[in-house]
């Protein structure tokens, strides 16, 4: 009797060990549930939070542009999404190097012989990026190039009525990406040389290649670095003072958005004009005054002289740099604008770290080649007395 009641308590003790097992493995699973929700629920929190940002960032690039007529855009590296977050990660002390070129043109015109054109060296060249293979030591070492783009890449739209229009293949782009280019102005007079549809398909072109395009109403802000930099470019040739209006809106809209270096492109001047008239000091001197960090002056396919203003370079031209527009031009010297922009704390310092390079546009002598060459010697020393800063 007493054996048989131990039995029956040995029974129920491995029957209540049992059931506290699966009570525990129940509560075990329905933790490991529950941490799984807030887990989930904590991810699309932060999700959301993510995504407020972005439209809270991009509703300041509406309004501005619904205010001032401009349209623009803000195109900002993963790194730099988060707005603040990107602030709080910048180093308490970085620097960007900035090259800038005048015109260029990659195509031709129809009356040129095409057997000297641009469009027939292209497809002679061993590869695209033979043509700015010889200042690689400039835009290769640095972190953004801007160059004045003339003419239109597109096999669409009529030629306008004007002595020189000048069109190249889409792929001439090639000659931009492979020779480390990253930015293009074209607010220019050869913008619309065949119609609006070939304008839009140049900026498509370009934007697709990775070259950030701007101009006329149509300001970017993009990162270099994590430095946000706003890119302006105005056409000055007809209203030349009436262009400061647009001009410092452009300007503006960009310090708006963030930019912490302003850098504004202008097409102006008097083409042959060794000096800058005294209209285009009015208009470097207003973008400076309105924001702007350097002004880039193209346009008279000469060499002019720049100044420093408030602390800030103005270039009245740049002149000429891979440019198709012209197989024997009366002068070929030409230059590469370097400047280092420092900041602390994301505040730009007012250190002027820059340098001139003068070059050629060709590396052929007595005829354009297509192929910009830095200069050395007696040569270097010519064009930069050309270039001498205004006293």
């Amino acid at each position: 009797m007493k054996k048989n009641s131990r039995e029956m308590r040995m029974r129920q003790l491995y029957r209540r060990i049992r059931i506290g097992i699966v009570v525990l493995v129940t509560v075990l699973v329905v933790l490991l549930l529950i941490v799984n929700a807030l887990k989930s629920g904590r991810g699309k929190t932060e999700e959301t939070a993510s995504t407020g940002t972005a439209s809270a960032e991009a509703a300041p690039d509406a309004a501005a542009a619904g205010e001032n007529e401009i349209s623009g855009e803000t195109v900002l590296s993963p790194e730099a999404e988060g707005g603040t977050a990107a602030s709080e990660a910048m180093p308490e002390k970085i620097s960007i190097k900035v090259s800038a070129v005048g015109d260029c043109t990659l195509g031709t015109d129809d009356s040129f012989d095409y057997d000297t054109s641009f469009n027939a060296a292209f497809y002679d060249a061993d590869y695209p990026g033979w043509f700015l293979e010889n200042c690689q030591d400039y835009f290769g070492d640095d972190d953004l190039t801007i160059v004045n783009f003339e003419g239109v890449l597109s096999k669409r739209g009529e030629r306008e009525d004007k002595t020189y229009a000048f069109r190249g293949d889409p792929e001439f782009v090639k000659v931009l990406t492979e020779g480390s280019v990253e930015a293009a102005n074209l607010a220019n007079n050869h913008a619309f040389d065949y119609g609006t549809d070939a304008y839009e398909d140049t900026k498509e072109i370009l934007t697709d290649a990775g070259i950030t395009n701007f101009g006329y109403d149509r300001s970017m802000v993009i990162d270099v670095k994590g430095v946000k930099v706003g890119l302006t470019g105005t056409l000055a040739l007809y209203d030349e003072r009436d262009a400061k209006d647009g001009m410092v809106e452009q300007i503006k809209w960009c310090h708006d958005q963030g930019a912490q270096l302003i850098i504004s492109s202008i097409h102006w001047g008097d083409e042959g004009q060794y000096y800058q008239a005294d209209w285009q000091e009015y208009l470097g001197r207003a973008a400076v005054d309105a924001g702007a960090d350097l002004v880039i002056g193209h346009h008279p396919h000469r060499l002019q002289p720049y100044e420093i203003y408030n602390g800030k370079v103005i270039l009245y031209s740049l002149g000429n740099f891979c440019f198709g527009g012209n197989r024997v031009p009366s002068d070929m010297d030409s230059a590469i604008y370097q400047q280092t922009f420092t900041f602390e704390n994301g505040e730009l310092t007012p250190d002027l770290d820059y340098r001139i390079v003068p070059c050629s546009i060709s590396s052929a002598s007595g005829y354009n080649n297509y192929q910009p060459t830095p200069l050395y010697g007696d040569d270097a020393d010519r064009v930069k007395a050309k270039i001498a800063k205004i006293s």
